[in-house]
């Protein structure tokens, strides 16, 4: 499932590629755009998160996709027409849900390439990751 969703992701990507890439940096975070790290809740607690951030979870630690799930959340979180960032390790999964989100569901998508890995490679100091109580 994970290899089928991936290859659509990729060849959506390369048909109708209209996202804003941007190589992510410490002085993106000061504009006010709102930043979705879109990691495992296991990378969240590893390396912390973007003070701001919203976290919800795309792939699980599987490489599974609940699509549904994760757009449901997506939409209490951002408006219609909003612009807003993604972000997770490396920027490789961003790029992939950047360009589904902005294609196939016509969201306004920065995808910040480079990632977590990125920012803390250039100083940039998370937070902690508090995981909210069920």
């Amino acid at each position: 499932m994970k290899k089928i969703l991936l290859a659509i992701l990729s060849i959506t990507a390369i048909v109708n590629a209209d996202v804003t890439n941007i190589v992510v940096d410490k002085t993106f975070l000061s504009k006010p755009i709102k930043i979705i790290d879109i990691r495992t809740p296991a990378e969240w607690a590893q390396t912390g998160i973007i003070k701001g951030a919203y976290t919800i979870t795309f792939f699980n630690e599987k490489g599974e996709v609940n699509t549904d799930a994760f757009l449901a959340k997506l939409r209490k979180v951002v408006k219609p027409n909003e612009r807003f960032a993604l972000i997770c390790r490396t920027g490789n999964r961003t790029t992939m849900v950047s360009e589904y989100l902005s294609n196939e569901k016509d969201y306004n998508v920065i995808n910040l390439k480079g990632g977590m890995m990125k920012l803390i490679q250039d100083g940039y100091k998370p937070v902690p990751y508090r995981a909210l109580k069920s």
